[in-house]
């Protein structure tokens, strides 16, 4: 179960000590959206993009962050309504659609956020996350899918024990919590 995750689950490539430093430090947590907070697919019709599948527990995820604190933000290639509704819906208020250079979009989100690097966490599962991975993991944390690309894989902090569309989102965000020792007013 994903709220259960131990702080001393392990960061690949890190000292537990380092990723509690990170973690106590992140504000802002970044994802993709389609094969991160969606399972990947998309129903299509005549008109085009019918409907998306998203986790009601990475929107719990969503709200665990904030009320730690912690603000979250989107950044995705497709320019899809149903993740601007799935925003709204969460208050995600940093929201970048239709990315190409998901370099460029993380420092914009990190400027529109105003914090640092070493204050960010990003998850992604495939090749176009690359950049935005690379660049949060030299000082932030980092995170996949349990179905993320291999590639994306290696390159992260954390794989998550969920895949995309099932809770990896909130599977990433328990865990900075759990890093962080932050159980919450319900716990």
């Amino acid at each position: 179960m994903v709220t259960s995750i131990a702080a001393g689950a392990r960061a690949k490539g890190l000292p537990l000590t380092e990723a509690k430093r990170r973690a106590r430090r992140t504000k802002l947590v970044l994802t993709d959206s389609d094969g991160v907070l969606t399972d990947n697919g998309v129903y299509y019709g005549e008109q085009g993009e019918v409907l998306k599948r998203f986790s009601i527990r990475d929107g719990m995820g969503v709200e665990r962050l904030r009320d730690a604190g912690i603000a979250t933000g989107i950044i995705t290639g497709e320019k899809s309504p149903s993740v601007r509704a799935r925003a709204e819906k969460l208050r995600i208020e940093l929201l970048y659609l239709g990315v190409k250079d998901k370099g460029a979009a993380l420092e914009l989100a990190l400027r529109d956020a105003g914090v640092g690097i070493e204050q960010a966490a990003f998850i992604g599962d495939d090749v176009n996350d690359r950049v935005a991975l690379d660049a949060v993991g030299k000082a932030g944390l980092t995170a996949a899918p349990l179905d993320a690309m291999p590639d994306v894989v290696r390159r992260v902090h954390y794989r998550c024990r969920a895949p995309g569309g099932y809770g990896a989102f909130r599977d990433f965000a328990e865990w900075i919590l759990n890093l962080r020792g932050y159980r919450g007013a319900d716990a």
